[in-house]
């Protein structure tokens, strides 16, 4: 697979596997820097990319946005 991600992550990281990625730190996303690394990993215990995917807040929020788009 081709998958360019150079829109999504700073560039030291875009070059590595997916397997790699999603257990770095959110820091590694574009746009998300350091200290709002850690206001995530102080405020929902979210410490790498995988877990901003997987938490409950964030897929909520989703659903809700999702769901909204959609409400008459």
């Amino acid at each position: 697979m081709n998958l360019s991600l150079e829109h999504i992550l700073d560039k030291a990281h875009e070059k590595k596997p997916l397997k790699e990625i999603v257990t770095l730190s959110p820091a590694a996303l574009q746009g998300v820097s350091d200290s709002d690394a850690q206001h995530l990993k102080d405020a929902f215990n979210i410490k790498t990319i995988e877990d901003m995917a997987n938490s409950k807040f964030f897929r909520w929020a989703q659903a809700l946005t999702t769901l909204a788009a959609y409400e008459k």
